[in-house]
């Protein structure tokens, strides 16, 4: 049986990027690390991990650290505030 599969492939050119607003100067003391943790199952694990890898490679001021309460909704803009207030470069993990 001979049958004909058409391949699509959804490629669109890379968005060119924009200006910087603004740029935050980290101290020598060292940055202000944020962590995000979405609440699935391991990411507090996989966190540390990438924090325990930022202080072995950077000088970490502070590390501020917030969970999501639910997986599948956006981080409350409450959480977000404090974290741009807070930390001069964020991460934020899933795992399972």
């Amino acid at each position: 049986m001979n049958r004909k599969v058409t391949l699509v492939v959804p490629e669109a050119p890379a968005p060119a990027s924009g200006a910087l607003v603004g740029q935050r100067r980290i101290e020598k003391r060292g940055v202000r690390l944020g962590v995000l943790d979405n609440s699935k199952g391991n990411a507090d694990h996989l966190l540390a991990m990438v924090v325990e890898g930022v202080r072995a490679a950077l000088p970490v001021a502070s590390v501020v650290s917030l969970r999501k309460d639910v997986v599948s909704l956006p981080a409350p803009q409450a959480i977000l505030d404090r974290l741009a207030a807070e930390a001069d470069f964020v991460v934020s993990a899933m795992a399972d």
